[in-house]
């Protein structure tokens, strides 16, 4: 039986406690501007927290899918310092945000760097598979010949 790949469901499930806090800052900012659901306005302070979680919830299920791909189809152990690094930049960018709107993009941008490195080693994993399952090509042998 092949290994499971328990290091992404770790980070997985770190991610999901993440979005656990970042909803329990959202229900905190609430009481502290009597802010009440459903309303979504209220003052910038609220409405950036808000704001803050609601693109974190977006971005969730696209994190999601390329740390799981790139973490079967390339490397675990990569993909999951790439997911924690993920997960810091979320954290960087939800205070930021609370803080001040133009705060949010340091962490903006190194979650995007970080999507996307996910994605290209996902994509590149797939491709390995195809090339070495249907043309029996093993790719990573011909690029480092030794």
């Amino acid at each position: 039986m092949a290994a499971l790949p328990a290091l992404l469901a770790a980070v997985s499930l770190l991610s999901a406690l993440q979005l656990g806090f970042f909803a329990r800052r959202v229900g905190m900012s609430r009481m502290k501007h009597s802010v009440m659901p459903p309303a979504t306005n209220g003052p910038p302070e609220f409405e950036r927290t808000f704001r803050a979680h609601q693109n974190c919830l977006e971005f969730y299920p696209l994190f999601q899918v390329v740390l799981w791909t790139a973490g079967v189809f390339f490397n675990e152990a990569i993909a999951v310092v790439f997911g924690l690094a993920y997960l810091f930049g979320r954290h960087m960018y939800f205070f930021g945000y609370q803080r001040a709107t133009k705060e949010r993009l340091p962490g903006f941008y190194l979650c995007l760097v970080l999507l996307l490195t996910l994605t290209g080693l996902g994509a590149a994993g797939i491709l390995n598979g195809i090339l070495d399952e249907y043309f029996d090509i093993d790719l990573p042998k011909k690029i480092f010949r030794w």
